[in-house]
């Protein structure tokens, strides 16, 4: 029933677009494009020598999907701050050893200490300390480290350390969250978005866990493969294993209930971290895997964390076994990981040389986060090719990498990946801790990179068909896509009529 109701929507869709499309003659249409094309060429040769323009058009630009997304590092720290004041918490505004509190920390517990009341400030204390209340904004996100001076700690750990001051009040309201995202999406001509979300459950059996926690480095893919079997058989007949991932997979639900609508979708990816104990990893992905079945608005899974801890690099070959046995009980289940999101010094040099290759080829990545270490790769070309030739995208965070890796301009692999037709899609990671936006992504692809019109389009169609949607839904969304194509190209071609004056 829920099969014939998609097809009779799709239907009444095809027959709207088709009259939409009728309305513009192909004649237009092709003269529009090649308005386009020109004004285009000349923003990137400079003979238009305007960066705010361009900035103007990239937010006037069809985008399509944003598929490399985390849910909690793309709300502001601003927002966080107003949540606080719902939540009743406060944060410190200064270090005390005897009372064990951390400047920028935020208080969750209701019952502390007059003295710690004096060091700890509501939201509207926190917003009335002006001087304070910039020190939370860069604290809690990138802004200002590279403008002026800044208390600097290396740029990774200051990125990845703003999950830990603002995750207490990143909880209050998915739905509200997921809303901001929405309306900012739509502001800058974003159909599609794909955010991971919420980490998934795991469950800690100690004497299995142990087993996982012990294999040797040097473990054969039979020894791993047993001991996850025995994890896997235990967590798929336990209950209360079951019962947990069903309530996740429901609280998903409940968040994005009527955040869809015709002209935005949102769908969700599911993840553990990369940095806790394997068998944590583990079982951690078995519920995540176990989510996608229930769920289609869990599409995918992924790991995330900094890919350069000494865990994450330890255990990065196991993890890769798991994600390819547990392919193998949820074979349906796409999977896009980070990986190669390193630089040369940031980890010795053997550790640059196989993180894409096992995320693809043993792992079974259908896209790559990040992909930036991809020339240190042993045998680079020839993954380049499989890349190429299985439609493996890449998932392009340019200020991400500039910020956390210090990669960009011509260090970055963007044009390597050009070079051999791997697929690229253009995304943010995390906006609201880089406080950039899709938009602004897009600025620096075609600054720094200069494509064509037609690669450009090209990249954004292919954030639709690399996306995990469900083949019906790319089409619609594919339609769709092109209906805005039509009417940013119009939109260009009167520019240009005009002299520079859209009305």
């Amino acid at each position: 029933m829920r099969r014939v109701l998609l097809l009779m929507i799709i239907m009444l869709q095809a027959v709207i677009a088709f009259a939409e499309e009728s309305s513009i003659s192909n004649q237009v249409r092709q003269r529009n494009l090649k308005a386009t094309e020109q004004y285009y060429a000349q923003l990137i040769s400079g003979t238009i020598n305007n960066g705010a323009e361009l900035n103007l058009i990239m937010t006037m630009l069809p985008k399509g999907a944003d598929l490399h997304n985390h849910y909690s590092g793309s709300l502001y720290a601003e927002t966080y701050i107003d949540w606080l004041e719902k939540l009743k918490y406060c944060i410190y505004n200064e270090n005390d050893a005897v009372l064990q509190v951390e400047k920028f920390r935020i208080e969750t517990k209701p019952l502390i200490s007059e003295a710690g009341r004096k060091k700890c400030l509501t939201a509207d204390a926190v917003r009335n300390d002006k001087a304070f209340y910039r020190e939370v904004l860069k604290r809690w996100s990138n802004k200002d480290y590279n403008n002026h001076y800044h208390e600097q700690n290396a740029p990774d750990q200051q990125f990845f350390d703003t999950f830990g001051y603002f995750s207490a009040a990143s909880n209050y309201s998915a739905r509200e969250g997921l809303n901001i995202l929405k309306v900012r999406a739509k502001a800058e001509n974003l159909q599609y978005l794909e955010t991971m979300f919420k980490s998934a459950p795991d469950i800690n059996n100690p004497n299995l866990a142990k087993q996982i926690n012990d294999l040797p480095q040097n473990a054969s893919e039979k020894d791993i493969y047993q001991v996850l079997s025995a994890y896997a058989d235990l967590m798929a007949s336990d209950p209360d294993t079951q019962q947990k991932i069903t309530n996740y997979a429901k609280s998903i639900e409940e968040a994005a209930a009527g955040v869809d609508d015709s002209e935005f979708k949102i769908r969700f990816l599911s993840y553990v971290s990369r940095n806790n104990p394997p068998a944590q990893v583990f079982s951690g992905l078995y519920s995540a895997f176990a989510c996608t079945q229930k769920s289609k608005l869990l599409v995918g899974v992924n790991i995330v964390g900094p890919e350069n801890g000494y865990v994450a690099m330890r255990d990065y070959k196991l993890h890769m076994h798991m994600f390819k046995f547990l392919k193998q009980l949820f074979p349906s289940t796409k999977l896009s990981l980070h990986a190669g999101e390193l630089a040369l010094g940031m980890v010795p040099p053997e550790g640059l040389t196989f993180h894409i290759h096992d995320a693809v080829e043993v792992a079974g990545a259908k896209r790559i986060g990040h992909g930036v270490d991809i020339g240190h790769e042993s045998n680079a070309l020839e993954l380049l090719e499989v890349m190429k030739t299985q439609k493996i995208a890449v998932e392009v965070n340019l200020t991400s990498n500039e910020f956390i890796l210090g990669i960009k301009n011509e260090a970055h692999p963007v044009n390597l990946y050009r070079r051999y037709h791997v697929p690229l899609v253009i995304s943010t990671d995390d906006p609201g801790v880089s406080r950039n936006n899709l938009s602004s992504e897009y600025a620096l692809f075609v600054s720094r990179y200069k494509p064509t019109y037609n690669e450009l389009k090209e990249v954004v169609y292919n954030s639709i068909r690399y996306s995990f949607l469900q083949e019906e839904e790319k089409a619609i969304e594919l339609k769709a896509l092109s209906r805005r194509f039509d009417r940013f190209e119009a939109s260009i071609a009167k520019l240009t009529r005009t002299g520079g004056k859209l009305n």
